[in-house]
């Protein structure tokens, strides 16, 4: 039995602790939270045996072996890293941390522990983006010219999310202050995970981060609606391959969409998420020169990362993404930060 605690237990905790609880084997069995009505309430909510208040107290007081970080993007670096100097096996959510130094201490420490970490890019459940990876390394498609791809939201613009003019747990989303680095540090860390985990590393980049105003005087109550909501992003990879990628809260029409398109020599593919997780369409060159007609491929079922974080912790193998790649990425935010605030090109 892998006994595990669930730290934070704000929106997206319920996911975690659902997931965790519908794995055999696996029991979660206790959370923290600063705040101590939310922490209890959670802990009924979900039948957890054990509620704490702060990690120090969890820690103190907890039996586990393993825990999940889903706390502001603010706090990230300094749970997970107490958690590992701890001797717990850690997932945590995206971005990794806030700034590149947090994330490679963090990958660093990880690395030295032996302990399993994995950075939860939750998009690399879809089965058709793991063949869309091993298709494009096998060089199935050729050589990579080109690539596009976007992540898509329209909760600034529609209620079907709920509210934000009137909800903390979106508000803080629009909120330097209060930990978040907009659009780019929530969505686009899907985006840039997305696109470059099967075309290659990046080689420079180019991003414009733009932030509309949305308010009177730009912020409601305490919360000053001054991070980014809209990214653009243009790449160039290692291997030459050159892409882009949009970023948006105010796409109306599109609640939740990723969609990423790649171009090679000898083929091409297309994933949807919105169609499925489980559908890649391509089509390949044929030797006489023609296109031939796009096929569609399912794919099948693939283990969440919930289950292929337990299953590392009971092989002892360290399954992706880790802390390693989650620090390759927020070097990636880095970057796009830099280059919107020069108006320039950021080589990597």
């Amino acid at each position: 039995m892998i006994r595990l605690a669930i730290v934070g237990t704000g929106g997206m905790a319920n996911m975690h602790a659902q997931s965790f609880a519908a794995i055999e084997g696996v029991q979660v069995v206790a959370c923290c939270d600063i705040d101590e009505s939310r922490v209890t309430a959670f802990a009924a909510k979900h039948g957890i045996p054990g509620a704490f208040v702060g990690l120090e107290q969890l820690l103190a007081e907890a039996d586990f072996s393993a825990a999940s970080v889903v706390t502001p993007d603010s706090t990230h670096a300094e749970l997970s890293l107490q958690l590992l100097k701890a001797g717990k096996h850690v997932l945590c959510e995206k971005p990794l941390a806030t700034t590149i130094e947090d994330a490679d201490t963090m990958a660093r420490e990880a690395q030295q522990t032996g302990l399993i970490n994995m950075v939860n890019f939750s998009y690399r459940n879809s089965s058709a983006w793991q063949r869309a990876c091993e298709v494009i390394a096998n060089g199935d498609l050729g050589r990579i010219y080109h690539f596009h791809a976007h992540y898509l939201q329209s909760w600034l613009t529609s209620v079907e999310w709920g509210d934000w003019k009137t909800s903390p747990g979106w508000l803080w989303r629009l909120s330097r202050k209060h930990g978040s680095h907009g659009a780019l540090g929530d969505i686009g860390v899907h985006l840039l995970d997305f696109a470059t985990g099967p075309v290659g590393a990046a080689k420079s980049l180019y991003c414009h981060l733009k932030t509309f105003e949305k308010a009177e005087g730009g912020r409601i109550g305490d919360y000053v609606l001054d991070a980014n909501d809209t990214a653009l992003i243009t790449l160039e990879c290692a291997n030459g391959a050159v892409g882009t990628l949009s970023i948006t809260r105010w796409a109306t029409g599109h609640q939740n969409s990723l969609v990423l398109s790649v171009h090679g020599d000898r083929g091409a593919l297309r994933l949807d998420l919105d169609k499925s997780y489980e559908l890649m369409e391509i089509c390949r060159v044929a030797p006489d020169g023609r296109t031939e007609p796009w096929q569609r491929i399912y794919c099948g079922k693939t283990p969440n990362i919930y289950q292929r974080f337990i299953e590392s912790i009971r092989t002892g193998k360290q399954d992706q993404p880790d802390f390693a790649r989650g620090a390759e990425v927020q070097a990636l935010l880095h970057a796009c930060s830099i280059s919107s605030g020069q108006h320039s090109r950021v080589q990597l």
